[in-house]
C-alpha cells in the first residue's frame, strides 16, 4: 500500500512515520508513505499558500491551487486517481471499521489542512471523503493524518507480528480490550487475577472475553447497546 501525506509541515510528520512499528514496516517495505509539502507549488516567488477569506472574517485560508497542484503531481494521467482523503473536523468520526476498509485500498492521499481551513473549491473539485478524530478542533491536520496514517498500516500484511495483535484490541471486534497484566504478580499490594497465573488457556480465554463484556458496558454503553450477544455471552456476564 501506499499513503502519500500533503502538508505544510513535512519535518513533522516525518519524524512520526519514520519511528517504532510503523517506521519499521516502512523501511522493510510492509508500506510506502511519501510526505509531499505543499507550498512547492506554491508557484510564488515567497512560496505563499494562504490567502485572507472572502467575506471577511478571522484567519487565513489555504488556496486551491497548491493543494490541486500538489495532488496533480502524486500520479500520472494514466494512473487512477488515488482516494484522497481531507482531515476535518467536518468529517465523519474516524472509526476501526473505516481503518480497516482504508487499509484494502491500494492506494491513499492524506490532505492536512491549516489555519482557518481549505478553500472549499478544491474540495469540491478533489476530495473523497473527509474524516474527523474526533470533535475537537486542532491547529492543522497534521496529527489527524498522522493517526490515521499509523491506524492504517497496523492493519497491512506483516506490519503487526501477527493478527492477534491487532485482533483482540478495542474496538477491532466490537468490544474494549480487557485488562493487561505483566510481572511481578504483585504490586503495591495489588495481584494478577489467579486465572491469568493458573496456565488454564481455556478458562483465560473465557475470563478475557467476560472482562472485554464488563468493560465496554461500563466505559461505552453505546457500543454495548450494538453488540449481538450470544446466549454464552449473556451467561458469560451472569456469572
Amino acid at each position: 500500500m501506499r499513503i502519500d501525506i500533503m502538508t505544510l509541515f513535512t519535518d513533522m510528520c516525518e519524524c512520526v512515520v519514520s519511528e517504532s512499528i510503523i517506521g519499521r514496516a516502512r523501511n522493510a517495505g510492509k508500506v510506502e508513505i511519501r510526505i509531499t509539502d505543499i507550498r512547492d507549488f506554491a508557484g510564488n516567488k515567497h512560496n505563499k499558500v494562504d490567502d485572507m477569506p472572502y467575506g471577511g472574517g478571522m484567519g487565513m485560508i489555504m488556496a486551491a491551487s497548491p493543494i490541486y497542484n500538489c495532488y496533480k503531481s502524486l500520479y500520472s494521467e494514466s494512473e487512477p486517481k488515488p482516494h484522497l482523503i481531507y482531515m476535518s473536523p467536518k468529517g465523519k468520526t474516524l472509526t476501526q471499521e473505516r481503518v480497516v476498509e482504508l487499509s484494502r485500498l491500494n492506494r491513499i492521499v492524506i490532505l492536512c489542512g491549516h489555519y482557518e481551513g481549505v478553500d472549499q473549491r478544491v474540495i469540491d473539485e478533489i476530495v473523497d471523503e473527509e474524516i474527523s478524530v474526533g470533535d475537537y478542533v486542532l491547529t492543522g491536520g497534521e496529527l489527524p493524518a498522522l493517526t490515521l496514517t499509523d491506524a492504517v498500516c497496523r492493519m497491512l500484511p506483516g506490519v503487526l507480528s501477527d493478527d492477534i495483535c491487532f485482533e483482540e484490541e478495542s474496538h477491532f471486534s466490537g468490544l474494549l480490550e480487557y485488562p493487561q497484566y505483566t510481572r511481578p504478580a504483585e504490586w503495591m499490594n495489588r495481584k494478577v487475577p489467579d486465572v491469568l497465573l493458573s496456565g488454564n488457556h481455556a478458562e483465560i480465554a473465557k475470563w478475557r472475553k467476560k472482562q472485554s463484556l464488563i468493560e465496554t458496558k461500563l466505559r461505552r454503553e453505546d457500543m454495548f447497546n450494538k453488540l449481538e450477544l450470544t446466549e454464552k455471552d449473556k451467561k458469560l456476564l451472569d456469572e
